[in-house]
């Protein structure tokens, strides 16, 4: 027996060697007592399900200056609270993921439409959206339409009412907003055959015509004009379209107007 005694001794010595750390380690058991921890910690996350440890650790302190007891250390608590498997799971939002579509070398009217919204505010504090069609290819302004609410279905009726004069386009392009990704939009494009271009999602430069038209028209009207109420607003920037269209020189077909370049 004890021949077997000394063997282990032994061979207990050349493990606690190989692994180069103390004797007194090597036997060491922890004594901790987190009973009463474990039961006050469990007792706050039921109650506040959402919190994560920083913030019980500051209503456990809170207790503790009523009571006299033990202080809590932040990292006894953490080692605690992870045991427990008490970690607050993070909701993470779906991120719409859109794949980029090469820019077409446009070279006559109707081949792309470029749609997006504005807003503005008129003085009696409603709040107004403005619908915008250009032609990516003459730059002309083929609709502002003013109101203050612009659901899908208003959208698809101002597009029909354009191409009632001017012929359908071949494509439309928009960014993601609910108008433009609701069913209604995306089933009318496919009945009436036109290829619904989306934008990738934070990327308005891939929709630059619309997005340079509304630079201009915020700086010219509506940075310009006081809006006493919807049909005033109707008004003016009714006026501004015909004066873009007819009037205003456009740098990019060498300072024509965009019905003159049509």
């Amino acid at each position: 027996m004890r021949r077997l005694i000394e063997e282990f001794q032994s061979s207990e010595r050349r493990v606690c060697g190989l692994m180069e750390i103390p004797r007194m380690t090597y036997r060491y058991q922890s004594r901790r007592d987190d009973r009463e921890l474990r039961e006050r910690l469990l007792a706050l996350a039921r109650e506040k399900p959402r919190y994560g440890y920083r913030r019980l650790h500051v209503l456990l302190r809170r207790d503790e200056q009523n009571k006299e007891g033990e202080r809590i250390n932040h990292k006894r608590l953490w080692r605690v609270y992870h045991d427990l498997g008490l970690g607050v799971r993070r909701i993470r939002r779906k991120r719409l993921q859109r794949m980029l579509r090469p820019r077409p070398i446009l070279s006559a009217p109707n081949q792309e439409w470029a749609i997006d919204f504005a807003s503005d505010v008129a003085a009696s504090g409603r709040r107004l959206r403005i619908f915008s069609v250009v032609d990516s290819y003459t730059r002309e302004c083929l609709a502002l339409e003013v109101d203050t609410s612009m659901p899908s279905r208003r959208v698809t009726r101002v597009l029909a009412r354009i191409m009632e004069s001017r012929g359908a386009p071949v494509a439309i392009r928009s960014d993601n907003g609910p108008e433009m990704s609701s069913r209604h939009f995306l089933a009318w494009c496919i009945e009436k055959r036109i290829d619904a271009i989306h934008i990738q999602p934070g990327k308005p430069t891939q929709n630059a015509h619309v997005e340079s038209f509304h630079g201009r028209l915020r700086d010219e009207c509506l940075n310009v004009s006081w809006f006493w109420n919807l049909l005033d607003a109707r008004r003016k920037i009714a006026a501004w379209r015909i004066e873009y269209n007819c009037e205003r020189p456009h740098s990019a077909p060498g300072y024509q107007t965009p019905i003159e370049f049509a």
